[in-house]
């Protein structure tokens, strides 16, 4: 890997201006979830240990370049002094005096807060003297915030460019992670991909068929390359409109010798709704008035068995409408099958982005998963082969 971790810096008497992803859910000035906190903690207390002096950098919401008291971090201030165990000093503004004064009182073994790089809308154009002054904040630029890595913003391009720089934890386990998958894979490698419409991930199916063994389609996007191969899917969610994209991709898998795996049987329903009435069908045999909202047992099971077979998984989005029993049949088996092979016979599964994450939480089987990314966006354009600005500055 091209770039440095902590490990390569020389930390002992340095503020360490460590770029982080805390936007995280707040209701009535109370954080409601903390997973975002948590995963940064290892970063700041290595900081720390190493004799440096974290400053940390992070965005909140979308203030439009302006100050907005309802996306101050100042109110992520107490959950996060109680997932690090440590007092935590606020700077209301990130850069300019009310910065400066907080940083250069800061001692070895404090911690500091800046206030939300985006009440100014020079963060977001990338702008090099924003940059210049959020570096006079700090001797060393640490990236520990891979979610927002595919954002060349001043706090994560710009800046790792003004000071000697460096992965953090988080951001070095990500890296890692994700090169196992589909940088330097062991083979075969197999894809799920899941989710309701293939327009919103054409990058993603166009580039994984020229890099995986085998590419399995579920969600509604499999109904438009059911029905780019002449089958009648009824009243599904279906994009007739991109079937000759889906037979484009198609023809590109076979080209790259990919295989793509499609439902061979469903689970549909007339209404969308808990404990609705359905049936399993021959996916030839969908009625005209009813919609495919699951795979049925038969796919599983080729799923099942193709998994069995592969010693790498890269997993994004369900197989089914998984928030509605009992159309999450489908992706609780198949992702139960993967975890079962992640623990017992040495598979290498890497999932992430939007709901692939709340579907295997609500599987069961997250923990059990070689790696599960939070970082929805950045994760789907690294899937989709497109270079990130905020991992690139730090080559």
């Amino acid at each position: 890997m091209p770039w440095k971790s902590l490990d390569d810096m020389d930390l002992r008497g340095k503020r360490v201006l460590t770029r982080v992803d805390i936007n995280v859910p707040v209701e009535d000035g109370r954080v409601t979830d903390t997973t975002r906190i948590d995963r940064i903690v290892p970063t700041v207390k290595d900081i720390l240990e190493a004799g440096g002096t974290p400053v940390l950098l992070a965005h909140f919401g979308r203030p439009k370049g302006e100050p907005d008291p309802s996306m101050s971090l100042r109110q992520i201030v107490p959950a996060l002094q109680e997932a690090l165990g440590h007092k935590v000093i606020f700077a209301s503004d990130c850069v300019g005096p009310a910065a400066h004064e907080v940083v250069d009182g800061l001692h070895e073994g404090e911690v500091a807060l800046l206030e939300n790089t985006r009440f100014h809308a020079e963060e977001e154009k990338n702008d090099r003297h924003f940059a210049e002054q959020l570096a006079r904040n700090g001797d060393v630029y640490c990236n520990d915030a891979f979610s927002a890595a595919h954002r060349a913003h001043a706090s994560t391009e710009a800046l790792a460019h003004l000071l000697p720089a460096c992965a953090g934890r988080l951001m070095a386990e990500e890296l890692s992670a994700l090169d196992a998958a589909l940088g330097t894979p062991r083979r075969p490698v197999v894809a799920v991909v899941g989710g309701a419409k293939v327009s919103t991930k054409l990058d993603l199916l166009a580039n994984l068929v020229t890099r995986v063994d085998t590419l399995v389609i579920g969600g509604g996007m499999a109904n438009t390359f059911l029905a780019s191969q002449g089958y009648d899917v009824g009243k599904s969610l279906c994009e007739h409109d991109l079937t000759g994209t889906a037979k484009e991709i198609g023809e590109k898998a076979v080209e790259a010798g990919c295989t793509i795996l499609l439902p061979r049987d469903v689970v549909v329903a007339r209404e969308f709704k808990a404990g609705a009435d359905s049936e399993v069908v021959k996916v030839e045999d969908v009625p005209a008035d009813a919609m495919i909202l699951d795979a049925g047992p038969d796919s599983v099971a080729h799923i099942s068995q193709v998994l069995e077979e592969a010693k790498t998984l890269v997993w994004n989005g369900p197989l089914g409408a998984f928030e509605i029993a009992p159309f999450d049949a489908a992706t609780n088996a198949a992702a139960q099958k993967a975890a079962e092979l992640t623990l017992t016979a040495g598979l290498t599964s890497v999932a992430g982005g939007g709901d692939t994450v709340a579907a295997l939480n609500k599987a069961g089987v997250a923990p059990d998963f070689t790696y599960v990314s939070t970082a929805g966006g950045a994760f789907l354009e690294w899937m989709e082969g497109k270079d990130l600005p905020g991992v690139a500055a730090l080559g």
